[in-house]
This record gives C-alpha cells, structure tokens and sequence, in this order.
C-alpha cells in the first residue's frame, strides 16, 4: 500500500464524483516524460493480455512503468480502482502535424449501468497548447449512459474542458465521460498515452478518509451566496450543460454513488435522494 499522504483526500473524491475526472498538472518528471517519448518513437511500448494484474504491467526499465509506480500515481491509482488493479487495455495516441481532421466525441464503453467504475488515465508527455489540440473532456457527463459514438455528432458542448497543459500532466477519467482528441494544428506530432485500469476490490473508502467526517458534516446554517468547501457543495454544483431543471438528475446520481463509496446510506444532497426515498407504505408494515 502506498503511504497515505499520497492517496486522495475527500474533497478530491468528491470532486471526482461530481465531474468524473480529476487533473494533475506538471506531475511526471522532464527526463521520464522524455523516455517515454523516445520509447514511442522507438516502438517499444509493449502491451499485456486484459486481465493481468497491473504489478506484472511494464517491469523495468520500461519508462511507462516509471510512471505508473511514481507514489503520486498509485495514490491516484489505488484511491480510485484499489491497490494492483487489472489492465484492461492501453493505448498511444500520435495526431500528426496539421492533422486534417478531430475525432468524434465518445465514451470508451458500450452502455454500462455498474456502480463500480474503471479509471482512465491520460498521460501528456509534453506541453500541449490549444492549437495543438489535445483531449477534450466533457466534466459531469459520465452518469449520461451512451453507446460509444452514438454522440459523436455533436461537436461542442457548454463547459467542456481543452486539456492544455505543461509536460508531465495526467488526468484521471470515469470510464463513462464523453472526450474526443482534437485536431493538431501545429508542426510538431503530438504524444499522449492512455492505460484503463479495473477495480479488484469493492470501491469502499479506497482514499485518504481521515478528512471524511469533517467534509460531510450537515451545516447548521447555510447563508444566501455563502461559498462553501466541503462534499455536499461540492456534489450540488452543476455543470454548464445541465439543462434547466435537469441538474438535480446529476445530483441524484452523484449522491448515489457516493453513499456506494461510503458505505453511508443517510447522505444526502439537499433532500434530494431522501425524498424519492419515501414510501409511507413501509412505515405503515413495520408500525
């Protein structure tokens, strides 16, 4: 186990329910990210049969396996997923200089209705400005249950995140969220390196709790306009694309999964959850 001051805290993990994704910016060091790259270019990247345990992923010296043993990787890595998840699969992604065309918005799975998530992680070996195009993220939308491309129509939506970012950058994605790569229109190839990760153990409390009560706790009061740090804030937020009215469906699904996280049945988000829980019926039996 990796030590705990490496592991996500619970705002972090709330903030990954909430928006399915969290950034790591200027993580992976200057002369990793450069091996990395030679060994793209070199074609030495191996992959490994889906199912093997990640442990047995990437021995040395293999740059990859460099990264993905860095403590602040296996923090993100068994906060989310467990310690020695399965691989599921990788992949590099190589766009072109002046590449002609972007690829159709997407999520990496058929329709999966699991509690249980895998993570993504997408590796940035080098900066990435936004003419160069990069990964295009759509915070929130991995409760928006879709088959693969079926949305890949669409070109923008409201609230949608460009990933540009300095070299050495990680992201951690829900299995669900929509994303695309876009196009590079500069003269320089662009890297980017993607691993999906499965879960081994059941998803309960995998991350650094000790903050958990103290995030969680009911306010007593909450002010008009006051601004608040902790997990029911934080889950309340809505993202730009909600369509009106319709942000409480969210909500609703990041309560559940994070009483599924928790293990604690009675959280709720503004009464939401509770109320739909209601079933007078039940009261009248035990009575």
């Amino acid at each position: 186990m990796v030590d705990k001051k490496y592991m996500l805290n619970s705002l972090q993990m709330a903030e990954f329910v909430a928006r399915g994704m969290l950034r790591f910016d200027e993580l992976v060091p200057n002369e990793i990210n450069q091996a990395v790259m030679d060994a793209i270019d070199a074609g030495t990247i191996t992959s490994h049969p889906a199912g093997t345990p990640l442990s047995e992923c990437y021995p040395e010296p293999s740059p990859i396996g460099q990264v993905l043993r860095m403590p602040e990787v296996q923090g993100i890595i068994q906060s989310l997923v467990g310690p020695d998840p399965l691989f599921d699969h990788h992949a590099i992604h190589v766009r072109k200089p002046y590449e002609g065309k972007a690829q159709g918005m997407h999520g990496d799975s058929i329709i999966d209705t699991r509690m249980h998530f895998d993570v993504q992680l997408m590796y940035f070996p080098h900066d990435v400005p936004l003419e160069m195009g990069g990964t295009l993220v759509v915070p929130g939308s991995h409760f928006r249950r879709i088959n693969e491309m079926d949305i890949a129509r669409y070109q923008n939506f409201s609230g949608q995140v460009p990933m540009v970012c300095k070299a050495g950058s990680l992201l951690a994605l829900h299995h669900g969220i929509w994303h695309c790569g876009r196009q590079n229109k500069t003269d320089k190839m662009r890297y980017m390196y993607k691993i999906r990760l499965n879960p081994r153990v059941r998803q309960y409390r995998l991350w650094n709790t000790d903050d958990l009560e103290e995030m969680t706790k009911q306010p007593q009061t909450i002010f008009a306009g006051e601004k608040r740090s902790d997990v029911q804030a934080i889950l309340a937020k809505q993202e730009p694309w909600f369509e009106n009215g319709e942000g409480r469906l969210e909500i609703v699904n990041r309560i559940k999964m994070w009483r599924f996280l928790t293990g604690d049945d009675n959280f709720d988000v503004h009464y939401w959850l509770t109320r739909l829980e209601n079933m007078p019926e039940n009261r009248m039996e035990m009575a």
